[in-house]
């Protein structure tokens, strides 16, 4: 499978990381950020940087033309004649397809709208791998913003590429897309539920997600559901020895800070893979 192999290269980019290269010397991505980003834009930056490509591009639109009332199809159609990919990140579904439409270089998705978070999800199938040593025959639960959360509409149709048993623990109101529910429940077992304290003993990946509040339209809608879920040290008593804690980050308080100090604790460990993943997929790209 495709995604096995980019999964085996990234493995091995630490190497890359720890001596330096020079692969992609020569070579500009682009970057077109129109939401906010810590880890997805300094992450490609940096793998970028460290095989020896360059950057150029912008952190927020007030910076580009776009404030002036530029399209997104003119603003790719001109970066692209400065670069040889370009890596998109915007608020609307669908943004990152209309990109790639109308570029004449590779688009990478970096984030669109609440749909689809897609490297995010490959940097997650990685560090379940490493951390766990396998994807195949796991329980993941998958907790929070499944309504919302564009990574873990991605995440779920990546794992059901695999033989795992899957848990989508969210609030009534976040409950997982139905569409994601209904492509992917024919190749993968599915439970649902709104009570995540009863799965905790079963399960071998806890991805937990926050409550994106900047995706309510109507803030009393919010308040119903802020704080639904809160992991805490004490939790971490009924779980697996070997059960690892995952989260795309930032968080709000959906996992304490005295959850940080366990050895299940993998959420900042997934930042390292983040990176090795999106040097791996750079240079399957312009390699």
């Amino acid at each position: 499978m495709e995604i096995d192999e980019l999964l085996r290269r990234a493995a091995e980019m630490g190497v890359c990381v720890d001596r330096g290269t020079d692969l992609l010397r020569g070579k500009v991505m682009g970057t077109l950020f129109f939401e906010p980003s810590t880890r997805t834009r300094l992450s490609f930056e940096s793998a970028m940087i460290r095989l020896g490509g360059g950057v150029i591009g912008f952190a927020e639109p007030k910076v580009a033309s776009v404030e002036k009332g530029e399209n997104l199809a003119d603003t790719v159609r001109t970066v692209e004649n400065y670069a040889d990919v370009l890596v998109i990140r915007h608020p609307l579904e669908g943004a990152a397809r209309l990109a790639a439409d109308f570029a004449s270089v590779p688009v990478i998705n970096a984030g669109s709208g609440a749909e689809e978070h897609p490297t995010q999800a490959m940097l997650d199938l990685l560090t379940i791998h490493q951390e766990q040593g396998r994807i195949d025959g796991l329980t993941i639960a998958v907790v929070g913003d499944l309504r919302y959360g564009r990574t873990v509409h991605s995440l779920a149709y990546a794992l059901s590429l695999y033989k795992v048993k899957l848990l989508f623990v969210a609030p009534e109101l976040l409950r997982m897309r139905r569409e994601v529910v209904d492509d992917i429940s024919a190749r993968v077992a599915l439970e649902e539920s709104a009570d995540l304290a009863p799965l905790l003993s079963e399960i071998d990946v806890l991805y937990m997600t926050r409550i994106q509040k900047e995706r309510f339209a109507d803030m009393a809608e919010y308040e119903k559901v802020a704080g639904a879920y809160r992991l805490t040290a004490r939790d971490l008593e009924k779980v697996k020895e070997s059960m690892i804690v995952m989260h795309p980050l930032p968080r709000v308080d959906e996992i304490d800070h005295s959850v940080d100090r366990s050895e299940h604790a993998k959420y900042f460990k997934q930042m390292r893979y983040g990176l090795l993943l999106r040097m791996a997929l750079l240079l399957s790209i312009l390699g």
